[in-house]
């Protein structure tokens, strides 16, 4: 099951996750991450500052920047 991750800040956001990986945010962006992601201790820490918010993922939710499959690139028409 994956989580919701909300960037709360008015600032570009470095959310670091275990095993080196990070997820890059913009100001107030979404993201998802895995729920064993948890229990990260820097994730915690940004978690209890604030700085970031952690919800239920939906399925049918859309993700700035995200695209679903089939969907042409962001910004350009097919006529």
């Amino acid at each position: 099951m994956s989580k919701s991750i909300l960037n709360k800040t008015a600032g570009a956001l470095k959310v670091p996750l275990p095993r080196g990986k990070a997820l890059r945010l913009g100001p107030h962006q979404t993201g998802h991450i895995s729920h064993h992601d948890l229990d990260h201790p820097p994730l915690k820490k940004l978690i209890d500052a604030g700085t970031i918010e952690i919800t239920e993922a939906d399925g049918n939710e859309a993700v700035p920047g995200q695209r679903r499959r089939g969907e042409g690139p962001v910004g350009f028409s097919s006529r």
